[in-house]
């Protein structure tokens, strides 16, 4: 048997499984990877939104990723939800010391219901710390506006956003375009220079689901720890997420499910 590839996230719990340590975890498994996580914070929430959020302190999130790291082993290391300035630090200070260079970081800067889940002042630490050891970075559109101090309103405002990130230190980023107007989901992936890479796919109508952002992010995370390039990466990750939004559940009184486990029929889903 050959080697496993391993693959980290360090991100939020989430109890109800659609977002955060659970839906990378499945994503994980459902793409063949070996997964662990470092938790960052526990939430409270459901399909109707986030209720409440318990910080863990930093220093206990750090011993979790050293852990893991000095044990097991880390391929890919796929970073959302990091509440607080001294996480950042910690985080970052983890990256560096065990040479975790391959960083997909999902900049999470608010739940799907809208509850702010970054508190003022982090973002600007995570530039400053954090971005210059990414691999990817993976904000959606509200995010990638938020990042560049822009409203992104189309194809032009994504390209001048896109540059401004790797500005900012990062080695790529793909801006997910599934907030704009239109029956076409346009996602842009750029690593520098005049080329710009479009992901197009008709947008799924269905409504809101949960954890899409994660779910990319981390597959994106398992395909580059199994070895493919990262823009190869980035289209898989696209195409997964396409099929978990498509075979979402209806569990609770809010958003969908994501259906992380359709390939294993684990969810026979539904309509």
């Amino acid at each position: 048997m050959g080697k496993v590839p391993r693959v980290l996230t360090v991100a939020g719990s989430d109890c109800s499984g659609g977002a955060g340590v659970q839906a990378d975890l499945k994503t994980f498994t459902a793409l063949g990877v070996y997964g662990m996580s470092a938790i960052t914070a526990v939430t409270v929430q459901n399909t109707e939104g986030v209720l409440e959020v318990h910080e863990l302190p930093p220093e206990l999130v750090y011993r979790q990723i050293e852990a893991v790291v000095e044990d097991v082993g880390v391929d890919a290391v796929k970073v959302g939800m990091l509440w607080k300035e001294e996480v950042v630090e910690k985080v970052a200070l983890a990256v560096e010391r065990f040479g975790l260079d391959k960083l997909i970081l999902d900049p999470v800067i608010v739940s799907t219901d809208g509850t702010p889940l970054i508190r003022e002042g982090t973002l600007e630490v995570m530039k400053k710390k954090l971005f210059p050891l990414t691999l990817l970075l993976t904000p959606n559109v509200p995010e990638a506006g938020e990042l560049c101090g822009v409203e992104v309103k189309g194809i032009r405002d994504m390209e001048e956003c896109a540059r401004r990130i790797l500005d900012m230190g990062v080695r790529a980023v793909v801006i997910k375009g599934g907030h704009l107007e239109g029956g076409e989901a346009v996602d842009l992936f750029y690593e520098g220079g005049s080329e710009f890479h479009y992901l197009v796919a008709e947008k799924i109508k269905i409504g809101c689901v949960r954890g899409t952002g994660c779910t990319f992010s981390a597959a994106v995370a398992a395909y580059v720890a199994k070895g493919y390039e990262l823009v190869e990466s980035v289209r898989r990750a696209k195409e997964f997420v396409r099929e978990v939004i498509r075979r979402s559940l209806s569990l609770g009184r809010g958003c969908r499910s994501p259906n992380h486990l359709w390939r294993t029929g684990g969810c026979a889903g539904d309509s």
